[in-house]
């Protein structure tokens, strides 16, 4: 630092006071933006990156123990005489604005190597925070708030909306919407929803408003390319189909390290945790569930309408609101479908769900008539309240029950979910054969959704 305190570009990283660093790993640690650094601080002898995959397992290691990585880094990379400018140019090239600013307030990009102008934007870009925006620490305006709070966001200049129509948040905005991604689940206070296959969700607040905020993640044998193909199929498809049975899709962020997606934020869960009456909500009554098998059709019929298959229809993909209407969600696997039902498309790429997915999709068909097998997996599990799978159990998956409810080998008032006090069993009996006739094995022998959801709105008469 100079002589008054000052920080300059040449100051050492390694004479930054505690409190800088502290302010640095504000910004830093919450999102892991400080790989970002770690992998691009040079070696200064040979040039090659400094740290290594065995550096950074370290520094991971030190978030589980309440430690920071950010200030342990730059304590590390403070022992080679780094200086600020040095770090700052790391800054700039992954557009991490905020953190620069801290350590030389207003830095623009025609203050930085010229070699660096030709990845930095000249001005502010959507869903960014502008060079000239920044301020000092003490006027900090987009500094993360304490991992348990929740803040809300305003649109505003850092959000607008793009040719999709919806609002391009920059990921910073969903960080502090989220309490800095607040992993504690909501019935303690945190903002964690839940986790599928693609990443978590979390609650955030949005103009005083709850929204669902879904952090997309390479995952399994998922990899990173492979995650922004679905999450522009995500986009692409909400932005074509709207409907009061598919989920209301808000915005996205593509600016960070992790794609996320917006969506309305949908107070009763999941169908899935509603049947399992998961953190002790009572057992979702007959008619109710009668209005939401209904709901879910007619989502798919609209879907199957537009020449669109779902292909990963399950329980856990069905939303409720705050009136209970599901939600038919998560579409980063939807395909458009043949438009003549003659036609078969086919892909190599065989996903979904194991416990739903139909004979053929298995083969790797692309067809609405799997999404009508799925959906006759999820009305068992309406009508028995019993989960999909469940290795617990001596009879694994539940198509296998129904198949002993077919042979008589159990009756079907046994296999009706007795947690409800208002059952119908001459409707359920309709509503099962229904089932049975989506779960033919061979497609064809399968009804159309447009017939699923006539039969089942004669089966349960919710008018």
């Amino acid at each position: 630092m100079s002589s008054n305190g000052t920080i300059t570009s040449e100051t050492f990283v390694r004479h930054l006071s505690h409190g800088v660093l502290r302010t640095l790993a504000d910004f830093l640690d919450p999102y892991d933006a400080w790989k970002k650094v770690l992998m691009d601080i040079p070696n200064g002898a040979t040039g090659q990156p400094r740290f290594s995959q065995l550096h950074l397992r370290r520094f991971e290691g030190l978030l589980s123990r309440g430690g920071s990585p950010t200030v342990e880094l730059l304590h590390d990379w403070g022992t080679t005489n780094c200086t600020v400018g040095e770090l700052v140019e790391i800054l700039l090239r992954h557009r991490l604005y905020a953190p620069a600013g801290v350590l030389l307030p207003g830095v623009r990009p025609a203050q930085v190597q010229p070699a660096l102008r030709s990845v930095l934007p000249l001005s502010p870009q959507p869903g960014h925070v502008g060079l000239d925006a920044v301020r000092r620490p003490a006027q900090q305006e987009s500094r993360p708030p304490p991992a348990c709070q929740e803040t809300a966001v305003l649109v505003g200049p850092t959000s607008g909306t793009d040719d999709t129509g919806f609002c391009n948040f920059s990921y910073h905005d969903l960080m502090r919407m989220t309490g800095n991604w607040d992993d504690r689940s909501v019935s303690v206070g945190g903002n964690r929803l839940g986790e599928g296959g693609f990443g978590i969700v979390y609650r955030g607040l949005l103009n005083s408003t709850h929204v669902a905020v879904k952090k997309l993640s390479s995952v399994d044998d998922i990899c990173a390319e492979e995650l922004r193909i679905q999450f522009d199929q995500e986009v692409q498809a909400l932005k074509t189909l709207k409907h009061e049975n598919l989920v209301n899709m808000v915005g996205f962020s593509s600016d960070g390290n992790h794609p996320c997606l917006v969506y309305a934020y949908m107070p009763n869960g999941s169908l899935l945790d509603r049947l399992a009456c998961l953190d002790n909500t009572p057992p979702l009554s007959w008619h109710r569930r009668c209005l939401i098998s209904t709901g879910t059709a007619k989502g798919l019929e609209y879907l199957h309408s537009n020449h669109h298959v779902h292909r990963d229809v399950k329980s856990a993909n069905i939303l409720l609101d705050e009136k209970f209407i599901p939600k038919v969600s998560d579409f980063g696997l939807t395909r458009a479908s043949a438009k003549r039902s003659s036609s078969t498309v086919m892909t190599e790429k065989i996903v979904g769900t194991t416990a739903y997915m139909a004979p053929e999709a298995l083969r790797g068909e692309i067809t609405p008539k799997s999404d009508v097998f799925s959906f006759g997996v999820v009305l068992l599990e309406i009508l028995s309240g019993l989960p999909p799978v469940d290795e617990s159990r001596e009879t694994k998956f539940i198509m296998d029950l129904r198949d002993e409810v077919e042979e008589e080998e159990m009756d079907l008032d046994e296999f009706v979910d007795k947690k409800m006090e208002d059952r119908d069993l001459t409707a359920a009996e309709k509503v099962f054969s229904l089932a049975s006739q989506c779960l033919s094995d061979r497609k064809n022998r399968r009804p159309p959704m447009k017939g699923v959801l006539t039969d089942l709105q004669d089966a349960v008469k919710t008018d």
